[in-house]
């Protein structure tokens, strides 16, 4: 999936200011100096203790509060300067560090959208943290369904065309709101999806979580920020090199952008900790430096996910999930830097599989589901890729031959929304076996895995289907439900009426 749309340009800010990464300097000369510490955090940096035996001392002398001068207190700081040049390297009007990670950002997002409209037109597919974000806020939502891919069982992303319909029949929408990448590494035509939020006069919000490292090398993707989107959250940590829980959040310059702004600062105080933790802050600082200037680093990523890709191709037992991309068109590119895997054309589920990858072999995968396993590589980072495709390609076969091909999923329609999210998960709530629980209103979020795609939300009636697919998906082997009461759905939380 080369498409030209999704490739970014070949040059990135580079040079003296890219190279710099001033917060986590100045967050490392301050702790260099002589402090008696009468301050929290209250382990004061010193001493013996079980973080130190832990974490080692060093770790600790950089672990200070907010609100210090030199470092992020007054005007024009180190804490500034570093989100300057991150809005700078990621083409964003203005950039806000998180430490509540993306989820903090998708928060933020939904809070500032009932100023624009009552609706979010929003991806069925979404984070769950875009659901809180509908608590919060109180707005109505209008979803659009995702692509599936009914033989792996992965949700990918919307069309343009589909939003384009959502936003016709909600005159009250106040903005669109969609994921791309995939968990899958689907890449959504986030172009197309941002002409026609604003032909209807909204903005679009993009969930690129996955997506951090995108437009930073001419082998990657482009970023959201660069085909239109106006509010981007960007999980750092997941692939840009940042510590976890650490994420960031784009404003677009686009003609949302004067609108936008003091609302998303505002936000952002409402929801980010008054002790945000100075080394996550100052580990997005390094990420940042890190993606800007480290091209040859991106190279030896990209090179060793290919690799991976290449040498599952030839020897056969496995397939690579994104060559099946091209049969949907709500997809343009594919993320080099995810390597997802169809583990049942090798004879071994995905959560077979990565059970004893982790248990045998010492190695971690990102995510697993009924038919594939997803391997990610980090921008920067060169794994072993032949003690991957070694410890894979010694897994056993106990499943019976490859899939015939046919559906495997058929997801039941939603409910009618009789309530907001807020109004359902804010009303008094009782469990109740899953028979009385047909028919009256969810207080809770309930996802199937795979393919992970909400079929209950907070105000949306229950019905048969629904209970009996999430039912189905629980008894299957591997199987969950996400926000269940109990692990077989045997009862469900329902509004008190």
């Amino acid at each position: 999936m080369n498409s030209p749309l999704a490739l970014a340009p070949p040059s990135r800010p580079t040079g003296t200011r890219q190279d710099r990464a001033p917060y986590a300097e100045a967050l490392r000369a301050h702790a260099d100096r002589d402090w008696l510490r009468l301050n929290v955090p209250g382990h004061a940096a010193e001493g013996e203790s079980p973080l130190v035996e832990t974490f080692g001392s060093d770790l600790l002398r950089l672990d200070f509060p907010p609100l210090l001068d030199g470092l992020d207190l007054g005007k024009d700081t180190p804490m500034d300067r570093a989100a300057e040049l991150a809005a700078e390297a990621w083409g964003a009007r203005r950039t806000w560090f998180l430490t509540n990670g993306a989820s903090q950002g998708n928060q933020i997002a939904s809070l500032i959208a009932p100023t624009l409209g009552r609706t979010l037109v929003v991806q069925r597919s979404v984070h769950s943290s875009v659901i809180d974000g509908l608590v919060l806020s109180g707005l109505k939502a209008a979803f659009v369904q995702p692509s599936l891919d009914t033989e792996q069982g992965i949700a990918h992303g919307v069309t343009a065309e589909a939003v384009a319909d959502a936003v016709k029949a909600h005159p009250d929408a106040a903005a669109v709101y969609v994921v791309s990448p995939s968990y899958f590494g689907a890449v959504a035509d986030v172009r197309a999806l941002a002409d026609t939020a604003h032909a209807h006069g909204l903005p679009l919000i993009v969930d690129e979580a996955w997506g951090s490292h995108f437009g930073f090398h001419p082998g990657l993707p482009s970023g959201a920020l660069a085909q239109g989107a106006d509010l981007v959250t960007s999980s750092t940590h997941k692939l840009a090199g940042s510590l976890t829980q650490s994420a960031m959040l784009h404003l677009g310059h686009g003609p949302f952008a004067d609108r936008l702004e003091p609302l998303v600062d505002r936000a952002h105080r409402l929801v980010q900790s008054t002790s945000a933790s100075a080394l996550l802050l100052a580990s997005l600082d390094l990420a940042r430096r890190g993606l800007a200037c480290g091209y040859d680093g991106i190279c030896a990523s990209l090179d060793a996910a290919e690799t991976l890709r290449g040498v599952l191709r030839r020897l056969g037992r496995y397939g690579v999930v994104s060559d099946g991309f091209g049969r949907f068109p709500d997809i343009v590119a594919a993320d080099p830097l995810r390597v997802a895997i169809d583990t049942r054309s090798g004879g071994i589920s995905g959560h077979e599989a990565r059970r004893r990858l982790f248990r045998d072999h010492q190695i971690m995968v990102e995510v697993a589901t009924d038919s594939a396993i997803v391997a990610v590589v980090g921008a920067g980072s060169a794994p072993d890729t032949d003690r991957f495709i070694e410890a894979l390609h010694t897994l056993p076969r106990p499943l019976a031959a490859a899939a015939d091909g046919s559906p495997r999923f058929s997801l039941p329609a939603p409910g009618e929304a009789v309530l907001t999210p807020r109004e359902a998960f804010m009303s008094p709530g009782r469990v109740v076996p899953a028979a009385e629980a047909v028919g009256r209103v969810s207080t809770d979020t309930l996802a199937a895995y795979p393919p992970g795609i909400p079929n209950v939300l907070p105000g949306e009636v229950i019905t048969t289907e629904t209970v009996r697919f999430l039912q189905r998906t629980a008894a299957a082997p591997h199987g969950h439900v996400r926000g269940a009461v109990d692990p077989t759905v045997a009862r469900l939380r329902v509004v008190d009426a």
